[in-house]
């Protein structure tokens, strides 16, 4: 069901084949081990190296990218970010494939801004690079957020098995596939595109099942509500349920433009999300706006972008099924309301505490100089002496 939803070529003599997995991190461990198994492989039978793995990304992969680099031995290329523009860029992304890369990994739905990588463009420029020098380098889509999402509200936008070299894809059903907390499935376009070596055959729960997971035992609850969920909403259910996150992150969106504070860094086709940051931040920055929303019950995230974008902060919502019109208009009151209160508080403290003595002879005063710990320390002391100070006084529990 779900690589036909991924328009998986899925004729008579063609068949798709998948797993479920512990969320997208496994499945991303086991579509990265294919591609390394089955590029190994081929060197092998070509008797060349193949000793040097590598694999392209964006800075803004998620950090089971990362893992899987670091635990199974290849090499992470990743493609810096810019300010404005934060998400992989395609051209640079082939500019940095050689012979040596087993896989392009592309995001439909980065966790930085929710934006979708333009997976067509990559699709494209990977085609020609491959017919210039003789590669077949191929295409990982990680639609961890975004493979629920754009079957649903952009059935026309080509990312997924209609794209030739886009192999294998993961997607998480606990996200917008709407299951809760524990289940991601991996879909390869074809059998051949997952090396049988790697999927062992068991015969002793009395028929013959095979099985390619980093560990075997776990439950069948995420499975079987996945399943539930998919034949009880079908595509209409889902559709009108994307569709009504969408909106209630326009509601949003809206809201935070109208106070005339805010960024919108992220994108209206996407993950239905908003990413924000303070058009001033020279008083009051984005984690004292996260910490002061705390007070109102909500957990929204501050961060950074990676390297080469690490001057941009922004605060993050994600709009869920259960995040409602009424939610979504209650979050801009109280944003509205810590932006007030931090109006009414002084500047920041910078980063400079001087500790000042008068000398007895001269009477001047003197500045011993700081370690960046000792200074950060200090810092940290009279801001927290400083907020709870307030709360005494405005009654704030």
């Amino acid at each position: 069901m779900i690589a036909h939803l991924f328009n998986a070529p899925l004729g008579e003599a063609e068949a798709a084949v998948g797993v479920g997995t512990v969320g997208s991190s496994e499945a991303i461990m086991l579509a990265g081990l294919a591609f390394k198994r089955k590029w190994q492989n081929k060197r092998k039978a070509e008797g060349k190296p193949y000793d040097k793995p590598n694999i392209v990304t964006g800075a803004n992969v998620q950090v089971c990218w990362e893992k899987f680099a670091r635990y199974f031995e290849v090499e992470l290329k990743e493609v810096k970010l810019r300010e404005d523009y934060l998400v992989m860029d395609p051209v640079k992304a082939v500019e940095m494939v050689d012979e040596n890369t087993i896989c392009v990994a592309a995001i439909l739905g980065s966790t930085l801004n929710g934006e979708f990588e333009d997976v067509k463009l990559l699709n494209d420029l990977l085609i020609e690079k491959n017919k210039q020098t003789g590669w077949d380098t191929p295409i990982h889509v990680d639609a961890a957020s975004g493979g629920f999402i754009a079957p649903f509200l952009y059935p026309e936008l080509e990312w997924d098995f209609r794209l030739p070299l886009v192999k294998s894809i993961n997607v998480s059903g606990h996200k917008y596939g709407l299951v809760y907390a524990g289940i991601g499935w991996v879909i390869w376009r074809s059998k051949e595109d997952l090396p049988e070596e790697l999927i062992f055959h068991i015969n002793y729960l009395g028929t013959d099942q095979p099985t390619f997971t980093l560990n075997f035992s776990k439950g069948s609850s995420q499975v079987i509500a996945q399943y539930y969920q998919l034949i009880r909403l079908g595509y209409e259910g889902y559709k009108n349920i994307m569709e009504n996150c969408r909106e209630n992150m326009l509601v949003l969106k809206a809201g935070l433009e109208k106070t005339g504070r805010f960024n919108i860094v992220s994108k209206d086709n996407g993950v239905p999300l908003v990413a924000f940051s303070l058009k001033n931040n020279s008083c009051h920055d984005e984690f004292e706006v996260s910490d002061y929303l705390r007070r109102f019950g909500w957990i929204v995230p501050a961060y950074t972008m990676p390297a080469d974008a690490q001057n941009v902060t922004v605060l993050r919502v994600v709009i869920r099924e259960d995040f409602s019109r009424t939610l979504a208009e209650r979050l801009v009151i109280d944003i509205q309301k810590v932006l007030h209160e931090l109006d009414t508080l002084p500047a920041k403290i910078t980063a400079k505490i001087a500790l000042n003595g008068e000398n007895a002879d001269k009477n001047v005063t003197v500045v011993t100089k700081k370690s960046a710990i000792e200074t950060q320390r200090e810092i940290t002391t009279v801001w927290r002496k400083f907020v709870m100070e307030k709360k005494k006084m405005n009654g704030v529990c």
